[in-house]
């Protein structure tokens, strides 16, 4: 008995072996995928069919290449319509009490819901300690498309009295075409001035260019969350073992703060996090990352994340009180003025002076 099916593929007839995803059929055809967005290659980041960055129409319709499985007689087009319509699973639209990396800290500390928030399946990192793993690897739930979303976000947004809406993930920047038609949407549905869109994302392909179409298309808030400055520190937060490829996620990340702080500070809300337990990198690096922050621009607000046990790193132990005021010392020692650390008391603010001990900061009026 064959062990083989025939498929199509843009037009050829091939044999391929039973039961293999529709991305494992196309590369052993020859295509070329990729985990970073490459000309001629089909980009397939997440591998869990969360983000649908890799769809293809099969037999008429779109659906992720990485996790839809082959049948006798199926039909591929790799080539889609310029009209068609993408999609991606995304969920929660929920108010949202703290916000993000890319959230101003003065509202982190008002203590009520500040935002509305939408997170994004699928994810190009394999963090260990993930918080939100649930997100990142859900491959079930509905795939939406722009609108959508972009009216669910809406209705959220009213139903909690706030003008922020925000994304985050997972990762909510894989599937380009369907975050840039995102924004736009919730742009056109919200034209009023103080609607704040807010992006957060690991930067990893966040490039010059995919920055301003977010911004033309509607983009006023960001959180770039940077994971180190070497690249040994980058794989072990991130998971991430290709190291030529980690390093350019690394590269793209840090090159995507720059351009920010250098080309879009009075149109751009920008917030910068940097992660901390002492397992995963070390205060010295931290201070570097403060001082590289600090030349690029000292006033940029610098949100460090106090990584907890979570997911496949449950052995790691929160960092406490204490350690975290002394990581926000060592970040003002460098410069930097709007400086916030997420502790097991909450959010200390940049408030906070290096002389005053371990004070509750008060809200900026």
């Amino acid at each position: 008995m064959s062990r083989n099916i025939s498929i199509e593929i843009d037009g050829t007839r091939t044999e391929i072996p039973k039961g293999i995803t529709v991305k494992r059929a196309l590369e052993l055809n020859g295509y070329k995928t990729s985990k970073y967005p490459e000309k001629d290659s089909i980009f397939t980041p997440c591998e869990t069919g969360g983000c649908w960055s890799c769809a293809v129409q099969v037999d008429g319709e779109l659906e992720p290449a990485c996790v839809t499985t082959t049948k006798d007689g199926l039909t591929i087009k790799t080539s889609l319509p310029e009209d068609v319509t993408p999609r991606r699973i995304v969920s929660g639209f929920s108010g949202h009490p703290v916000g993000g990396v890319g959230t101003p800290w003065w509202l982190k500390m008002e203590r009520r819901y500040i935002e509305t928030a939408v997170f994004a399946a699928g994810c190009n990192f394999r963090c260990p300690q993930c918080q939100n793993w649930d997100i990142t690897y859900q491959s079930s739930g509905k795939a939406y498309t722009p609108r959508e979303a972009a009216v669910l976000m809406t209705a959220a947004s009213k139903k909690y009295e706030v003008d922020r809406m925000a994304i985050s993930g997972g990762e909510s920047t894989l599937n380009r075409r369907w975050l840039v038609q995102y924004v736009r949407e919730l742009k056109a549905l919200n034209p009023d001035e103080n609607a704040r869109i807010h992006v957060d994302t690991n930067a990893s392909i966040l490039t010059e260019d995919y920055i301003d179409e977010l911004v033309g298309a509607g983009m006023t808030d960001v959180g770039p969350d940077l994971k180190g400055c070497h690249l040994e520190t980058f794989v072990r937060i991130t998971g991430v073992e290709d190291r030529p490829l980690a390093e350019r996620y690394q590269n793209t990340a840090w090159k995507a703060v720059k351009y920010l702080l250098q080309n879009y500070k009075e149109k751009v809300f920008t917030g910068v996090g940097i992660p901390y337990n002492k397992k995963l990198i070390s205060l010295r690096e931290v201070r570097e990352m403060g001082e590289k922050l600090s030349e690029i621009d000292p006033e940029v607000q610098v949100c460090v994340l106090d990584y907890r046990p979570e997911f496949k790193r449950l052995t790691l132990i929160k960092p406490r009180y204490h350690e975290m005021i002394e990581v926000h010392k060592r970040l003002r020692g460098t410069g930097l003025k709007t400086v916030l650390c997420q502790t097991e008391r909450g959010h200390v603010g940049p408030e906070l002076q290096c002389d005053e001990g371990l004070p509750h900061p008060q809200p900026r009026k």
